[in-house]
């Protein structure tokens, strides 16, 4: 393999966070389908090797040694892919002794001896290496003892498809059953080949719709295999290794870029949220944050950062100037007599003021839903699962009974702030009257604010508060949270002069379209570097095009990081 080939795509082969185990998974699919070395004509091919197997079994089993298996050799039908010419399926239980282990009863183990259980098997991943534990404590249940070169595999989850090779004798679980093949195979390529996407999946599929999925020995002795020469399966496991060790370096330098994008992102985003006396400074940071930094946004849990750094700015009075000729909130307060606050959870800007919801707006539940009780027409109604961060899903909408004189009550209008009372409490967005004769339930409360309070910014300032955790006090319940009736009224949000929060919904919308084309561009960038790791795929390990296409629609859920 040409490793400096790959190494120079590194920067853009590595952009997302899958890029390294998909390169780890195509690496181990490609080496159990014969496509990661070269066969050598002067090998022994798989089918004597199975004669040679096939004649170990049957002396094994006219000697006591072994029970007689109901395993049958693999039909061509059942087969998921085609092999080399030198290679053979067969069937589990005709390579392997399943369930190899000498079951004991209860036993009090020394540091002599060694006891493997499910937790602790490690996998260095994509090597499929584990680590036994040594224990001195007392067992209650019953063992089964392993030998050196033994396959250790979990057969239950949350345990399933854990595989590794024992380096030392000693005694497992019974959830972990112990492969040995009848006659000497390469071990580390067994385990390899157990952990193949097809077999995976094949295991999976099996333990669907149980209470305790797990894998049956009836299933497993049938499983097919995919067998090399013996030559072959020690020149693969050398490959593996050594394309492995290289994906462990590609791994650690994605790991330390990621980490220095990490510290200067969440730098620059800290640096805003800091109070900075002098204001071009801040426009600096500012203008370094929204310009530079989208170009080091490269996941998405970087963009929701940048979302929630804009809005944090926003309810502060940072993101848009204050204008002098804008009446102060305060004043504007005190001409409508409402009592405001003296002071709030962080410092506002001098004509902004705090302000309950309470005290500038109307609130209330909607309709309880009771079919043995609800009178009146069948119309349409909001679900909590209808409300969305600032939208609506209206793609399921149900219907209750309404009564005509009930309608004005339970209508909503433009421009009213839809809450959620409970789900995920605090969740809101705007009416925007997309459809007409439409009501709503009592999980959701409607808000309807006085004329110099715009929705549009408070649902924002409402997720800033949800983002920091200061929404969060005002919920009720222990377990299942509420936004009731009282805490929305007591809720304390900031409130800008009325032109002013027009000018920062603006100002927001704007850059969070500029958080959306990142998103979309993140998107984009995966199909695009499919394409790349296509190419880097043909150049360095001679895949074809279709091959590639094939790898990436494979099973995604074969190699567990």
């Amino acid at each position: 393999m040409n490793t400096e080939h790959l190494l120079t795509h590194f920067d853009r082969l590595t952009d997302a966070p899958d890029a390294v185990p998909r390169l780890r998974r195509f690496i181990l699919d490609l080496a159990v389908r014969g496509k990661l070395v070269e066969q050598d004509p002067n090998d022994e091919p798989a089918s004597e090797l199975l004669k040679r197997i096939a004649a170990e079994k049957r002396r094994m089993v006219e000697a006591g040694e072994v029970k007689k298996s109901k395993a049958e050799w693999v039909k061509v039908a059942d087969l998921p892919f085609d092999l080399p010419d030198s290679w053979q399926w067969a069937a589990l239980g005709n390579l392997f002794l399943y369930d190899a282990g000498i079951k004991r009863e209860p036993i009090a183990l020394n540091s002599e001896l060694w006891l493997l259980e499910l937790e602790d098997i490690e996998r260095d991943t994509g090597r499929l290496l584990a680590r036994i534990t040594a224990t001195e404590r007392e067992s209650k249940s019953t063992k089964s003892e392993f030998r050196v070169d033994d396959i250790l595999y979990g057969k239950l989850r949350p345990y399933l498809n854990k595989v590794l090779v024992a380096d030392k004798p000693g005694y497992s679980t019974t959830e972990i059953v112990a492969l040995r093949p009848y006659i000497p195979l390469c071990s580390k390529y067994c385990a390899l080949a157990l952990r193949r996407p097809d077999f995976v999946h094949y295991v999976t599929q099996l333990g669907q719709g149980t209470k305790m999925p797990r894998l049956r020995t009836d299933d497993a002795v049938v499983a097919p295999f995919p067998l090399p020469p013996l030559a072959e399966q020690h020149r693969i496991v050398a490959k593996v290794d050594e394309l492995m060790a290289l994906c462990d370096r590609l791994e650690t330098a994605w790991k330390e870029q990621e980490a220095t994008r990490d510290r200067l992102v969440t730098a620059s985003l800290a640096r805003l949220s800091t109070p900075d006396p002098d204001p071009a400074v801040f426009q600096n940071h500012a203008a370094f944050a929204f310009n530079d930094l989208t170009s080091l946004t490269t996941r998405p849990d970087q963009i929701q950062a940048l979302r929630q750094t804009i809005l944090n700015l926003a309810v502060r009075g940072k993101l848009v100037e204050q204008n002098p000729e804008d009446e102060p909130a305060g004043e504007l307060l005190k001409h409508r007599k409402i009592a405001v606050p003296s002071a709030g959870p962080f410092d506002l800007p001098e004509s902004w003021a705090w302000v309950n919801v309470s005290a500038v707006a109307h609130a209330r539940l909607g309709k309880m839903l009771d079919k043995a009780k609800n009178k009146g027409t069948p119309r349409k109604y909001l679900r909590n699962i209808n409300v969305r961060w600032f939208d609506f899903d209206l793609s399921d909408l149900l219907e209750m009974r309404f009564e005509d004189s009930e309608l004005p009550e339970f209508a909503l209008r433009f421009g009213d702030v839809m809450i959620c009372e409970g789900g995920e409490p605090g969740r809101a967005a705007v009416w925007d009257a997309r459809e007409t004769d439409i009501y709503f339930q009592k999980a959701i409360h409607r808000v309807r604010f006085l004329d110099f309070v715009d929705s549009e910014f408070f649902v924002k300032a409402l997720r800033a508060s949800a983002d920091d955790g200061r929404l969060a006090e005002y919920f009720t319940g222990t377990g299942i949270k509420h936004f009731t009736g009282k805490g929305l009224a007591s809720y304390l949000f900031p409130l800008p002069p009325l032109a002013e929060q027009r000018r920062i919904v603006a100002k927001v919308d704007e850059l969070m379209a500029v958080c959306d084309r990142l998103e979309a561009g993140l998107a984009a960038g995966e199909e695009t570097r499919g394409r790349l790791v296509g190419a880097v795929l043909h150049g360095v390990l001679g895949v074809d095009g279709e091959e590639v296409s094939r790898l990436n629609s494979g099973p995604q859920e074969a190699y567990h990081e």
